[in-house]
């Protein structure tokens, strides 16, 4: 604070507000700004112009009026401050990976039709008011182009109560599923048929209450994981963005150089395994019965070294003498981290780790049980795969001994 009265900005804090040096935050400022008495703010050099009409009032991003660098700087700032937290500095913080524009292959929106009309977009921030888009820079072209149809559609046969459409990019094009809709008699049923097709929709599936059941789906989805296709169950986990996942998969690929058998916890559908698989064994452990069994599948016909098993590992991690065994984990677990099974990691003879998150927070925690037990964080990649939102994920290795 200056004697004027005047702030400095001098960093961003998590939830993309700008913050000064004493700790106070300022709504749409960024480094470098000054923020008068009064509340006027006098832009610094790390604006640029949104690419997108809705930001601002549209809660899928955050950071569209900040430059390229302040963005990298948001994403390496997180994860920094999670290590440090934790009383935690890596060997060597490795530079961003942030992911570019039109990237994003997977997205829920939401929709309300009223009058015959349908509101379609993301949410506003902090609230359930939809934002009616009518372009999203994020997207993957193909899926940004289904607005307008879904939108058209929601209109004609979505009910009073808001519709949630989540969309993911396959193989085959558009997987979209739409929840908490109801197509009454068989006029309705068609059209949605009828949509389907005009749309060249992979696979469509409605769920009226009862559970996501598939009504259109001209050839089984796949989605292609380090060459290989793996069937693709509705509601199936994909990384954000192809980039990213091809830059922390090279992560773990060279970090477990050497490692002869591998186990991949929290495994999905065979994101790292499959990649990993080559030139060594691998136990991919997943607890969702649907993406173990489309990894389980997608490994027996291409006769891959990934061997697939079904278990909670929340409720059943693998154990110390089991872990043990192998010449590395990986694990790639949901936001809450993996406190058990780190655990039993900790209390293991094995000497390397390759962990990957969503939540800098938790990884931060378990980090520090790693080290604790004797393991030097060695390298941490910062990744940005949701671009100009406050969300960041990251890659990192441990070893031991």
């Amino acid at each position: 604070m200056s004697e004027t009265g005047a702030m400095k900005i001098v960093r961003l804090a998590a939830k993309g507000d700008g913050a000064s040096a004493d700790g106070r935050h300022a709504p749409g400022a960024l480094p470098g700004d000054i923020i008068a008495a009064d509340g006027t703010i006098t832009r610094g050099p790390r604006h640029v112009t949104p690419p997108c009409q809705h930001f601002e009032r549209c809660g899928g991003c955050q950071l569209q009026h900040a430059d390229e660098e302040t963005l990298s700087d948001f994403v390496r700032s997180r994860v920094a401050n999670a290590a440090e937290g934790q009383g935690l500095e890596p060997r060597e913080l490795l530079p961003v990976h942030l992911s570019p524009p039109q990237s994003r292959r997977r997205a829920t929106l939401h929709a309300l039709r009223k009058h015959r009309r349908a509101l379609l977009g993301f949410r506003e921030a902090g609230s359930h008011r939809i934002v009616d888009l009518k372009e999203c820079p994020v997207l993957v072209p193909d899926l940004a182009a289904m607005i307008a149809p879904l939108r058209a559609f929601i209109a004609e046969h979505g009910s009073k109560a808001p519709v949630d459409i989540a969309l993911a990019w396959t193989d085959q094009g558009a997987d979209c599923s739409l929840t908490n809709i109801t197509l009454e008699g068989l006029e309705a049923t068609e059209a949605a048929l009828d949509f389907a097709r005009d749309q060249g929709l992979a696979r469509l599936s409605i769920d009226q209450g009862y559970g996501a059941e598939t009504v259109w789906e001209p050839q089984p989805i796949s989605v292609t994981l380090s060459g290989l296709p793996v069937p693709m169950p509705a509601g199936a986990f994909l990384q954000a963005t192809r980039d990213a996942e091809s830059r922390m998969l090279a992560d773990a690929s060279d970090w477990l150089e050497g490692s002869g058998v591998v186990a991949d916890l929290f495994s999905g559908l065979g994101t790292f395994a499959f990649g990993l698989a080559q030139g060594r064994k691998v136990l991919a452990v997943e607890a969702d019965q649907a993406a173990h069994l489309a990894c389980k599948a997608a490994a027996a016909r291409a006769q891959s070294e990934v061997h697939a098993m079904h278990r909670d590992l929340f409720r059943n991690p693998l154990d110390a003498k089991e872990i043990s065994k192998f010449s590395a984990v990986l694990l790639d677990p949901p936001r809450a981290g993996a406190r058990e099974q780190i655990g039993q990691i900790a209390q293991s003879t094995i000497e390397r780790v390759v962990y990957v998150s969503c939540n800098p927070s938790s990884w931060a925690r378990d980090a520090a049980r790693l080290v604790e037990a004797g393991f030097t964080l060695e390298k941490l990649r910062p990744v940005g795969q949701f671009r100009w939102s406050t969300h960041v994920e990251l890659v990192s290795l441990f070893t031991r001994g």
